[in-house]
């Protein structure tokens, strides 16, 4: 079949058109990898109808991972992600090196990790948090002159679309994919709810797979990676345990101390003027900070009013006040329990939002930007109110950045909450061992021993004094503590450098170095 061709000089004579190319035939300039290599003479059969490949192995090799590679992963399912240590075995059976791994965080399940350091088919590692085993073994050395690099989930997000962070292969996990990639994480065997943290990667990453347990019938929905920008789809026969995403960081309390300090909570949010129909929220992880919702919950209906919107991780006390109507709108960026990630699958007004959305600070605004009140926790609080949460006492790493800094910065008030000593720990000290959240952004900190204020935010110490509020301050919570515990030898560390703290910017906020022996 003839087909008329449009001459090359006809073209440049068109102005904006010089230097475009004139028809050949239907998939001539198609981008490599978008159309089948097919011999057959029926034109049709060229267009790609499935992108899921027999194993993962072929998918890696499909993909071009190489040596000195970037991949990232994602970790909505917690202590139960099981394709992290999938991938890196794979790897290491196919004997390529010195790979960076990306992921949004890592937990104790990812303690397989170090062997790979040891032989080499790991070289980087990048991330929110870092725990158990792994944890232990960054700090002490075991990445040598490679850092590890430690970004908050708005910092991460903020890296990827700038560029920072570049991501050659994702691997992401997915509850339910079809056979073109659409894929989600409320479908299927092993549901996680929302894939917020996966959204970006899958937009910026170079190659995108999609790892799955359940394949299911073409269109899947919802879309929270759409077949747009997955390149192929690989089943396997477990990608998590659903039940570990509910661990750790996420635990609820009967704790007499922490529901006391709850209810603290709840009386600075009172007094702040802002808790009136219509404000929004964060609820951090600990104990005491979810403990908040189930106060905040019992004042709304008092009041009669209701909250605009909640963001962050979702756990059920946050569902449940969608479901009672005590807030408008649930913003999940990861779901933090099961009843969460049932909820993000069947109720259009929890919206899973990607962590772009949720906190990169250089987008044209983040969902971080509209909160009135953030609820967080900490490891450390000095007394310049720097905040760390990533390492311990002792100075080993052991928790995560997460939306830490980035809802502190944005949040119109910002409310540590911290018992002031854990068992013979004091949480507030001179300086922090690593800060992750500068105390400029911190505006109050709740103890079971008073409530400090920021001598930032006056106008929030006159308010707390006027309404009977027991305001402390951080100097005299460090003074009390002194007297319980005495003053601890200071940690001595090395000059050796084992991770480095981007704040939310990319600047760098603080370093972690290796603890002298």
């Amino acid at each position: 079949m003839n087909n008329k061709r449009i001459e090359e000089s006809l073209l440049k004579s068109i102005k904006g058109y010089e230097h475009r190319k004139s028809y050949d035939s239907a998939f001539k300039n198609q981008p490599k990898g978008t159309i089948l290599d097919s011999s057959s003479k029926n034109i049709k059969d060229k267009v790609k109808r499935t992108k899921v490949i027999d194993s993962l192995k072929d998918a890696i090799i499909k993909a071009g991972v190489k040596n000195g590679m970037t991949i990232s992963f994602h970790h909505h399912f917690r202590a139960g992600d099981k394709l992290v240590m999938m991938v890196t075995d794979l790897l290491s059976e196919m004997g390529i090196k010195d790979i960076r791994i990306a992921s949004s965080s890592l937990a104790n399940c990812h303690g397989g990790l170090v062997e790979h350091i040891k032989s080499g088919v790991v070289n980087r590692i990048e991330s929110s948090g870092l725990r158990g085993r792994l944890a232990n073994e960054i700090s002490e050395g075991i990445l040598g002159e490679n850092p590890a690099v430690i970004r908050s989930h708005g910092g991460r997000a903020r890296a990827i679309v700038e560029g920072d962070l570049k991501i050659d292969v994702a691997f992401l996990a997915a509850s339910s994919s079809d056979c073109m990639g659409n894929a989600n994480g409320v479908k299927g065997k092993s549901i996680c709810g929302s894939l917020g943290y996966a959204m970006v990667d899958a937009q910026y990453a170079d190659k995108v797979i999609v790892v799955t347990d359940t394949l299911v019938d073409y269109p899947n929905f919802p879309q929270s990676i759409p077949q747009t920008v997955v390149d192929y789809v690989v089943v396997v026969d477990e990608i998590g345990d659903s039940k570990g995403i509910m661990s750790g960081a996420t635990r609820f309390t009967s704790n007499p101390k922490e529901l006391l300090m709850a209810k603290r909570v709840l009386d600075v949010m009172l007094a702040s003027g802002l808790f009136k129909d219509g404000f929004s929220m964060q609820t951090g992880s600990g104990g005491a900070s979810l403990a908040v919702t189930r106060f905040v919950k019992e004042e709304l209906i008092k009041q009669g009013i209701k909250c605009s919107y909640a963001l962050g991780g979702i756990t059920k006390p946050m569902v449940e006040l969608l479901e009672e109507g005590l807030v408008k709108q649930l913003y999940d960026v990861q779901s933090f329990d099961l009843f969460a990630a049932e909820s993000v699958g069947k109720n259009k007004r929890h919206v899973e939002v990607s962590a772009d959305f949720y906190a990169n600070p250089f987008n044209k605004s983040a969902g971080v930007n509209n909160l009135d009140f953030v609820i967080l926790s900490a490891l450390e609080i000095d007394t310049d109110f720097n905040v760390n949460v990533i390492s311990g006492s002792d100075g080993v790493i052991r928790a995560a950045s997460g939306g830490h800094s980035d809802t502190a910065a944005a949040a119109k008030i910002s409310i540590l909450v911290a018992p002031l000593t854990r068992g013979r720990i004091s949480t507030v000290i001179d300086q922090v061992t690593t800060v992750v959240t500068p105390g400029s952004t911190v505006d109050v900190v709740v103890t079971d021993y008073g409530v400090a204020v920021n001598p930032n935010r006056d106008d929030l110490k006159e308010k707390f004094i006027e309404a009977g509020i027991n305001v402390v301050t951080l100097n005299e919570l460090r003074n009390i503590a002194i007297r319980l515990l005495g003053t601890p030898k200071e940690i001595e560390f090395t000059d050796e450098v084992i991770a480095v703290i981007e704040y939310r910017d990319g600047s760098i906020i603080d370093v972690v170095k290796k603890i002298k022996k």
